[in-house]
């Protein structure tokens, strides 16, 4: 199970970081910050990163057994992590490729509360590389192509998700039709009855 709260360095309250010419301070985020849903907070934090000088990882999400519903939702900074040399099959070892990880912990953390706010509940601020602000947000053209291939894959993703929801519920519709029909049948045939026994009770009482 994947482990969302897993971090260090919370930082729970506001605070403002003033870079000059780019627009003005910046308000950070901080633990007990609300958003009315998941793509406000998203969409605050990539602002955030944007005119701090680093790019938004879409990460980790915890969703809803019953519905699938999305209950929390990791980011953090796409130097995260590392990647491993890859060997080939046959031979030494490859020369790795250029990787922009680099075991950044910066991070945020939100989950949807029972008033269907969204609260940050975990926030890691330092990053462990220089930060660099760019007109576009993207510090190199490989971290925006990057981010390009994580959103398109996020959104094939909900597409796949959303596919597979429309078939669960054309086959709940499909079963209640046919119970419907069941049932109608089965009443049809208790109507039937009971007017036979009217029928021949009204008979006898003639007969009488």
């Amino acid at each position: 199970m994947v482990d969302l709260e897993k971090g260090d360095g919370l930082i729970d309250s506001p605070l403002e970081v003033d870079i000059g010419s780019s627009g003005g301070p910046i308000i950070e985020p901080y633990v007990g910050m609300e958003f009315d849903s998941e793509d406000d907070a998203r969409k605050f934090y990539v602002e955030y990163a944007r005119r701090l000088g680093f790019v938004v990882r879409i990460m980790q999400r915890r969703r809803s057994g019953i519905d699938g519903r999305t209950l929390a939702r990791r980011l953090g900074c796409n130097k995260q992590g590392f990647s491993p040399n890859q060997k080939g099959p046959i031979g030494p070892e490859k020369k790795p490729r250029p990787s922009a990880r680099e075991g950044c912990n910066a991070t945020i953390l939100v989950k949807m509360e029972k008033s269907g706010k969204w609260v940050v509940t975990r926030f890691v601020k330092d990053h462990n590389h220089p930060l660099v602000v760019t007109a576009n947000g993207f510090s190199t053209a490989g971290d925006k192509d990057k981010k390009i291939q994580e959103l398109t894959m996020e959104l094939e993703h909900q597409e796949r998700l959303c596919s597979t929801y429309r078939e669960k519920l054309l086959s709940f519709m499909k079963n209640v039709e046919e119970q419907t029909e069941e049932l109608s049948a089965k009443i049809q045939l208790i109507v039937e009855n009971v007017r036979k026994v009217e029928s021949e009770t009204q008979k006898h009482s003639k007969r009488r």
